[in-house]
């Protein structure tokens, strides 16, 4: 391509990004967004298009976030002139930190997360879903235990604060147990699978890959997240972005959420290309990672934007979560239901 044909290409882009505001500006208003977040009370909004650097925080879990990494779709979408600065955390824990301190512009949250940070105050929204959590995220356990009755003065990792905990959290609940009946300790996922290799735990209730290294070492899945969701405690894996940077830049936002919307339908359909960017991002195999990645639900734009998801499924999931976490100790006060609503965006998936 020549240059002149770049230059082209780089300015269709940009101009169809900028316009896409005007089709979010209304859109935003039907998701019951706030003032404060909507891109039409900020003049800004319009006068500049792109930042000079998007700071992103990913996880490794089995996505199209590690599709746009790998494939730099959000690098040829922007251009050379915006630089697209990828950060990596273990836990949505971890990147709620990031996210509340200023130092990260779009983050992977799960949705209990986000719960928790809502209700702390942390002014982010929600615009895409990275994935619907099944099989992915389980309760792995060592030989001799056969039920979440034997897990009883057992030694239990899961990463604090994360879709994980939650998930565990409710799994004991719903088998009669608390967090005092376990000895619960907080760990990432590489530190899980040095202690479960080491001996120094009974189970483990964490996401692949590292779920299935436990699987591949004599463990065994007890509980997953998909029979949590048939009990009402669905899980996410959702994108976070800052009020401050969705209000300056949505057209960046919107552009972000058309990138990943393109990795979602190479997953969907079954592309190569999608389990060998994932497999590469998660040091495992091609073939590991189409395995892996059926214990995920992926969604496109179109659904997205459906009362189903981020119309307001997510919104009432969010709220449920925090609900569950205040009585479990794990927050201290809820926000009013209405602010849980405002802060699940639609707008962005309905205009890709």
């Amino acid at each position: 391509m020549s240059h002149r044909s770049t230059r082209w290409a780089r300015f269709a882009r940009r101009a169809l990004a900028v316009a896409l505001v005007a089709l979010i500006v209304p859109l935003t208003a039907c998701s019951g967004a706030t003032d404060a977040t909507d891109p039409a009370t900020d003049g800004s909004a319009t006068d500049e298009a792109w930042p000079d650097t998007i700071r992103i925080g990913y996880q490794i879990i089995l996505n199209g976030d590690l599709v746009v990494k790998n494939q730099q779709l959000l690098e040829q979408a922007f251009g050379p002139d915006v630089n697209i600065e990828w950060k990596l955390f273990d836990s949505g824990g971890n990147v709620n930190q990031a996210m509340a301190s200023g130092s990260l512009d779009i983050g992977l949250v799960g949705s209990s997360p986000v719960s928790r940070g809502l209700s702390s105050g942390i002014p982010y929204q929600v615009p895409w879903i990275h994935d619907v959590i099944g099989d992915a995220e389980s309760l792995a356990v060592k030989p001799g235990i056969a039920s979440l009755a034997d897990l009883k003065g057992k030694t239990v990792a899961t990463p604090f604060s994360s879709t994980a905990h939650y998930s565990l959290l409710a799994a004991l609940a719903d088998a009669g147990l608390d967090s005092a009946d376990v000895n619960l300790i907080d760990a990432e996922p590489p530190a899980i699978l040095a202690a479960w290799q080491a001996g120094q735990i009974d189970a483990a209730y964490v996401w692949n890959p590292v779920l299935g290294e436990l699987l591949a070492d004599q463990g065994t899945l007890l509980v997953s997240s998909a029979e949590m969701a048939a009990k009402g405690k669905t899980t996410y894996d959702l994108a976070v972005v800052s009020e401050a940077f969705a209000t300056r830049y949505p057209a960046a936002v919107q552009l972000w959420v058309d990138q990943q919307n393109i990795a979602v339908e190479q997953i969907l359909a079954g592309d190569p290309k999608a389990y060998q960017s994932i497999a590469a991002e998660a040091s495992i195999t091609a073939e590991d990672a189409e395995e892996q990645m059926r214990g995920l639900i992926y969604v496109n734009a179109a659904d997205q934007a459906s009362d189903q998801y981020l119309g307001q499924g997510v919104a009432d999931n969010i709220y449920a979560a925090a609900q569950f976490n205040l009585g479990l100790g794990q927050i201290t006060s809820l926000l009013d239901r209405s602010a849980y609503d405002q802060a699940v965006v639609s707008a962005y998936a309905a205009a890709a």
